[in-house]
């Protein structure tokens, strides 16, 4: 992708289509006078007066306690330095995003326009009684020490600098899992650090919090070795001053057991890499070019241990891993700071955790068949859904074992149990799809792909290295939409009605017919057929030309299931081709079927529809908890309609005892655990939270997917298709871009599923 482009790109999506990336929504009922009396005047006048008598009762009757400050002043922002508070904003927004779709914290940013410590710091602290936290971002060093001591110091809520502590805490825990690794200890290594800012002397410092010897430390910054006999230092440098008679970067790596980069690109050579000791460990963090490059350092030591800022490396140190989850910590036992301590048990719950055996949904994101602790595992990954459970838990034990909780957990099983129903507010599933796909990227057609939209669509995949686009449609319209859309990746184009296409449909049009000649098609037919892209497409992904195939935006979807049908197939032992959409709530990643194929399957249709499902929710690493919905609860009622759905249960519960799966249940009962544990304790479904639904018939189901997608704005990733024998999927009429970007990483993992089936039946035979 081109820097215009992605400039274009970036501006669009900030701007459109309302500006920003934040927005604040109310959380009380509003419809009515009863509800605007409560809400302001006159029955707010009750807290307020509550809170008068108590202080703190603010945490109890206002959003104070959920609400964290991120503040700058814009004088370090990222790598583009003092661009001022305005050009901040928007950094800020994004780190207000991060917390609430990774710990549901909401942050409220503010971007204060002084560069006066004294001025910062007091009015940082006038505003503090609107929130429960601080973060401080984006300021530059050695301003941003003083400006967090004194906010430590002068306030009674949580105030934290993560360009500090954040990369200190990440990059503490990988440190701690690499050298346990290489059987070195710390209180012996010999560290580097290349940096001298605000991160590099946060990190510096925790790892002698962990035991590294300062002896053992060299630190530099732009003019070289800080050493104990230079002039000018700083507070901060001085603390990290070393009595080495030595001057460069290449003298302090020779024998160095750890290196630490938080500085610029490329100043690490292959020579200095070889100077080092035995199993080095190199964290190269400067983003988003690091100090050496990752595969050149791993050409160069094949010994290596290596983590950088990146998310195409393994190993990556980032952020996201902790400033959400130790303010979520923090937060909730209303923490007055935080503390060493406090960091110091993020650490440990990080290096824990990378330990334990990854759950398959992370796996599946990473395309491994499984992560395990080593070299190229150190640290967790941002997918990981144990992260919200585990590290909070950590922060606030320790915030209550030091005295700064305010409010200490008592039910630490119900605490976590909270913790992961916040956990739905990340959108983990499409960027799931997306990572999953890039992995391993397949050949797929976009059979309409002389439509705008559709072109789009394929320029992201191509792009993002989703999958391999192939062009199906109007070359000339194609080549000139191409030109528009500055989409100039080198991609297959064909347009089937072409002379140049003679042979291909010719050998597609014999095959077609050999396959359908007493299905009534004449050899005629089967060659007006290959005129038609649905058909040329099907037969490209038939004959192994391609590897799947998208298409259904321009058209009706009956008119397009027709021809896949009869090309495609279904697969061995399958009656039924069925649907699943995908729903993106705040619950989590919900499956519906049978959303867009069977109008009304019968009780064995309905069973084998649910067991499709269920491997839909397996594939992306969701264990299936399967609710069969009807208008009816457990036989109340003896209508063939509900009969029906009870029937399929039973055929489940018989032929797949190790599903979890129930009904006939109503859609509430299903949906809400407290309700369902209430009245039917018998239930498979009890105590559990339902993720799968199979609908009695094709309307319940495709109105509910609409309904949600149009009312609720649910991102909604859909219409699978299950049964067939190859990777096909139809979108939508008039499907978004990111539908269909999403619906062509799903027919790549689609494939790539179908390829480890393959691979692991011929490993068996």
């Amino acid at each position: 992708m081109s820097t215009e482009k992605q400039r274009r790109e970036a501006l669009v999506y900030h701007a459109k289509p309302q500006p920003g990336k934040i927005k604040i929504v109310p959380t009380k009922p509003y419809a009515t006078q009863r509800d605007l009396g409560l809400a302001y005047s006159p029955g707010v006048a009750e807290p307020c007066l509550e809170i008068a008598k108590n202080k703190d009762n603010v945490y109890k009757y206002t959003a104070k306690g959920n609400i964290v400050a991120v503040i700058s002043n814009g004088t370090a922002v990222l790598g583009l330095g003092d661009i001022g508070p305005e050009a901040s904003k928007p950094v800020m927004e994004g780190k207000c995003l991060l917390f609430k779709i990774f710990a549901d914290i909401d942050g409220i940013d503010i971007e204060i326009d002084t560069k006066d410590v004294d001025k910062f710091v007091e009015t940082v602290k006038m505003i503090a009684p609107t929130f429960g936290g601080i973060n401080l971002e984006d300021i530059k060093a050695p301003e941003a020490f003083e400006i967090e001591r004194r906010l430590k110091e002068e306030l009674d809520i949580p105030v934290m600098h993560d360009d500090q502590h954040g990369t200190a805490i990440i990059s503490a825990a990988a440190l701690l899992n690499a050298l346990e690794i290489t059987g070195k200890k710390i209180e012996e290594v010999r560290i580097v650090v290349s940096g001298a800012g605000a991160a590099a002397v946060s990190c510096t410092r925790l790892y002698k919090a962990f035991g590294a010897n300062p002896k053992n430390i060299v630190m530099l910054d732009s003019k070289g070795v800080i050493r104990s006999d230079r002039e000018g230092l700083s507070e901060e440098k001085l603390e990290f001053a070393s009595d080495r008679k030595i001057d460069t970067l290449d003298e302090a790596m020779v024998d160095a057991d750890v290196f630490i980069g938080l500085s610029i690109a490329n100043i690490v050579s292959p020579e200095m890499l070889l100077s080092m000791a035995k199993n080095p460990v190199v964290f190269a963090m400067a983003n988003p070019d690091p100090e050496i490059a990752y595969e050149l350092a791993c050409r160069t030591r094949k010994d290596i241990i290596m983590a950088t800022g990146r998310s195409d490396h393994p190993n990556q140190v980032n952020n996201v891993l902790g400033f959400p989850f130790i303010f979520r910590g923090a937060l909730d036992v209303r923490a007055t700071k935080i503390n060493e301590a406090m960091k110091m048990a993020a650490v440990k719950a990080l290096a824990d955790l990378t330990r334990e055996p990854v759950p398959e949904q992370v796996n599946i994101a990473y395309g491994k068949t499984r992560l395990t602790f080593g070299k190229d595992y150190i640290i967790p990954k941002p997918f990981d859904p144990r992260l919200i459970a585990e590290i909070p838990p950590a922060v606030a034990r320790a915030a209550m074992e030091t005295g700064v909780a305010k409010n200490p957990i008592e039910d630490w099983d119900k605490y976590k149990e909270e913790l992961l129903q916040r956990s739905g507010n990340d959108n983990k599933i499409v960027r799931l799809l997306r990572d999953r796909a890039r992995v391993d990227p397949k050949k797929i057609v976009f059979a309409e792909a002389d439509h705008l939209d559709v072109l789009k669509a394929a320029q992201i995949v191509s792009d993002e290295g989703i999958a391999v686009p192939i062009l199906l449609g109007k070359k000339e319209v194609i080549l000139e939409l191409k030109k528009e859309l500055e989409f100039d990746a080198d991609v297959l184009i064909i347009d089937s009605h072409e002379d140049e296409e003679h042979a291909k449909r010719e050998q597609y049009a014999q095959r077609y017919f050999k396959n359908r000649q007493r299905s009534g098609v004449s050899l005629y037919s089967a060659r007006q057929k290959m005129r038609e892209r649905t058909y040329f497409g099907a037969m490209m992904v038939l004959e192994g030309d391609a590897d799947g195939m998208v298409t259904g935006y321009a058209r009706a979807y009956p008119t397009v299931v027709k021809p896949i049908f009869e090309v495609i197939g279904r697969a061995a032992n399958v009656k039924k081709v069925s649907t699943v959409h995908i729903m993106d709530t705040d619950r989590g990643p919900v499956f519906l079927a049978d959303t867009s194929i069977n109008i009304d399957p019968n009780a064995a249709e309905l069973a084998e529809i649910t067991q499709m499902t269920a491997n839909v929710a397996l594939t992306f690493g969701f264990k299936p908890v399967i609710a069969l919905l009807s208008y009816a609860n457990f036989g109340s009622s003896n209508h063939p309609h509900a009969r029906k759905v009870k029937e399929a249960v039973h055929i489940l519960h018989t032929t797949h005892p190790e599903l979890v799966v129930d009904g006939e249940i109503q859609t509430d009962f299903a949906l809400n655990k407290e309700l369902l544990e209430s009245k039917f304790p018998f239930s498979k479904l009890a105590g559990k939270k339902v993720n799968t639904l199979i609908f009695p018939n094709l309307e319940s189901a495709n109105i509910t997917y609409k309904l949600l997608k149009e009312l609720n704005g649910i991102d909604a990733i859909g219409p699978i298709m299950v049964g067939l024998r190859k990777s096909v999927h139809i979108t939508q009429l008039g499907a978004s871009v990111d539908e269909m970007v999403n619906m062509t990483a799903v027919a790549v993992i689609d494939v790539q599923e179908r390829e480890k089936r393959k691979l692991a039946k011929s490993k068996t035979n």
